[in-house]
């Protein structure tokens, strides 16, 4: 079958990545993809957005399965505009409807989701500008630090963790009155902080029954010591140390079975990825947050471990056969480390070219932000390259990618030499 992948990423670079090596899978296209995936996959210059162009793409290269990667398309309903489309409606498509893709779209009905069906989470209340002063009488009644979320969508930067009462206070005014993060903070989501260590679980659902995938730990800070701003994702690593056993036990019983439960009693029609932020509080998992497609750089180590035809995993999970599938897991470390451009995440330039990426030795090489220009591999994006290496330790699996961090080269390259110092 033909495979149509939606994204421009590092996710959407390792999920065509492993379709194509899928027995089930003939051609892959991405749409609008990047220099890597335009290697061994067909590009397609559309918007994940333009469902009338998606349409078209799809008749034209009488495409079978569509992959939706990033967030975007799914909580403006690109599920629904194929089940309803009498040309479409056969195609099989991974992801939620629009209606179930507010678990991501809105962090409010996310946490109402969770306290519906007893998913362990963070006490929070949600405000507007019309209840600013509540705001600020419940900021009072906690203790810092402070945690405040943007309720829509924010690109991964519209949360804010400060220790100071005024300055969280000052914070929620910014973002509810001069619209800090544009419409996505028109409403803000306060909760508890919750201290441990941060881990996302990921789960294949075809809405009945369901897969884990393996875990990752990501590092979204961009400074070392996990300081400054928070960024997409500077590196991540599959498995966890600390989350083997009885916490994964945990987590399968008290969060993923009842957020299944929960998709049931709710009728979501829910067909894909669940992307689980979990924190793990002394032992016990209290989820963050829904994501409703895979994470990045975390579908970085997750599907280079992947073992499994993933091409009938997703034919299976449209077709609501995932009960008949097993998953196999590589048992090897996966680590990931992310090359992004100078200034990010603020303003940073584009278009300068990579040098050394034919000179890479024993790592994957997803591309983030790339693009081809007169024959040549240049930055178009603040996370640019995903550096990816297996080994039998976490350790000898970092190595590599440290070594060809040092080997790939554009101006103002700028990474993290931390990732994975804090589970050793």
């Amino acid at each position: 079958m033909n495979v149509l992948v939606l994204g421009s990423g590092g996710r959407e670079h390792a999920i065509s990545d492993k379709l194509s090596s899928s027995n089930s899978v003939s051609e892959v296209y991405v749409a609008p993809g990047n220099a890597g995936t335009s290697q061994f996959a067909t590009n397609i210059d559309i918007s994940v957005n333009d469902f009338e162009a998606i349409k078209a793409a799809v008749i034209e290269n009488k495409i079978e399965l569509v992959v939706v990667g990033p967030e975007d398309p799914l909580v403006n309903g690109v599920v629904d505009f194929f089940l309803t489309d009498k040309e479409l409606k056969q195609v099989a498509i991974i992801g939620p409807s629009k209606e179930a893709a507010q678990l991501e779209g809105s962090k409010d009905f996310a946490k109402q989701f969770m306290e519906n069906h007893n998913v362990p989470t963070a006490k929070y209340k949600t405000f507007t500008s019309k209840n600013l002063k509540e705001g600020f009488d419940f900021l009072e009644s906690l203790n810092p630090p402070f945690v405040l979320k943007a309720d829509g969508l924010a690109a991964g930067k519209g949360v804010l963790i400060i220790d100071d009462l005024n300055e969280a206070k000052t914070a929620l005014e910014d973002m509810l009155l001069n619209e800090k993060f544009g419409v996505a903070s028109s409403q803000v989501v306060i909760e508890e902080f919750l201290s441990g260590i941060e881990l996302s679980v990921f789960v294949l659902t075809d809405g009945k029954d369901y897969l884990i995938l393996p875990e990752a730990k990501d590092y979204k800070r961009i400074g070392e010591g996990d300081t400054g701003l928070n960024t997409g994702g500077m590196g991540a690593v599959s498995p966890v140390p600390f989350a083997q056993g009885d916490f994964l036990n945990k987590v399968e019983e008290s969060v993923v079975k009842p957020t299944i439960e929960g998709f049931k009693k709710e009728n979501f029609n829910y067909k894909g990825f669940v992307f689980i932020g979990l924190m793990n509080v002394n032992g016990d998992p209290y989820v963050i947050e829904y994501n409703v497609r895979m994470g990045d750089p975390e579908t970085e180590v997750v599907m280079p471990r992947v073992q499994s035809d993933l091409g009938e995993l997703f034919l299976n999970t449209f077709n609501q056969k995932l009960g008949d599938s097993t998953l196999q897991i590589d048992p090897q470390f996966a680590t990931t480390v992310m090359l992004v451009s100078g200034g990010y995440p603020e303003s940073y330039q584009k278009g300068f070219e990579i040098s050394g990426l034919d000179k890479t030795e024993g790592s994957h090489v997803f591309h983030a932000g790339t693009t081809l220009k007169n024959g040549s591999v240049v930055t178009n994006g603040g996370r640019v390259i995903a550096i990816t290496s297996k080994g039998k330790t976490m350790e000898e699996a970092l190595t590599k990618s440290f070594k060809n961090a040092e080997v790939i080269d554009f101006e103002g390259k700028y990474y993290r030499k931390d990732i994975g110092s804090d589970l050793k």
